[in-house]
Formats: C-alpha cells, structure tokens, sequence
C-alpha cells in the first residue's frame, strides 16, 4: 500500500527557514518522480517543485526558485523540501505526490504540461508565513 505522510510545517516570520519531509512507504522512492505541491483557498492546488527518478533533476515553480530545494534520502526512504526566504504568499498547505498511478491505474493530478504526473497525494502540512 502507498502512503506519504509529511511533518515539518509550522508558523514563521517572513524570511524564516522550515523544512518539509514527506515519509514514504509501499514503494521505492528513487524510482519514482516526485513532486510537493502546495493548496490555498485562493489558488487552488499548485504544483512547486519535482524531482525525477533515477539522476534526480529537479525543477521548479518560478516563484519558489532560488528559494526552496527538493531532495530526497534513497536510504530513508523520505522526501524534503527545504524552504528558506518564505514569504506570506507560500502560506498553503503542502503535500508531496507520488508519480505513480493509482489502483485505479489513473493519474489524479498533472501540471507543467504533463510532465509531473501523480496518482498518490499525502494529507499535507500546513505552513503559515506571517508578515
């Protein structure tokens, strides 16, 4: 069975640090692209940033670059995104995506022009930036 679950949000001052970690289990991660995506009322679920299997390239929402990396530990098994610069615009909460289809053999969530595709989403984590 497929699961992600995430931990590390929290409440921070503009220009504070977090890091997200998102534990996965019922596959291996390295073989899999990997994404966080973020959800506000506002605009709806976003993706930000991916990771390929294999060589691990990554790539980002234009807004978060320079600002956030993704990166994963094979051994552990987890995913992180470090964040650093936040500003009250990436309040959401964010979840990490699995590019694996479901049992249903679907995708439930594409972006980038199809190029980042998941069929698996974890609950998320809720980060707030105060101004």
């Amino acid at each position: 069975e497929v699961q992600l679950v995430e931990s590390g949000g929290g409440l921070v001052h503009g220009g504070g640090s977090l890091r997200l970690s998102c534990a996965a289990s019922g596959f291996a991660l390295s073989a899999t692209d990997m994404s966080w995506l973020r959800q506000t009322p506002e605009f709806g679920l976003e993706w930000v940033a991916g990771i390929k299997s294999g060589g691990g390239n990554t790539e980002y929402k234009d807004s978060v670059k320079g600002r956030f990396v993704i990166s994963r530990d094979n051994a552990k098994n987890t995913l992180f995104l470090q964040m650093t610069g936040l500003q009250p615009e990436d309040t959401a909460i964010y979840s990490c995506a699995a590019g694996l289809k479901d049992s249903a053999r679907r995708y439930i969530y594409c972006a980038a022009g199809g190029r980042w595709c998941h069929g698996y989403r974890g609950q998320g984590t809720q980060v707030t930036v105060s101004s």
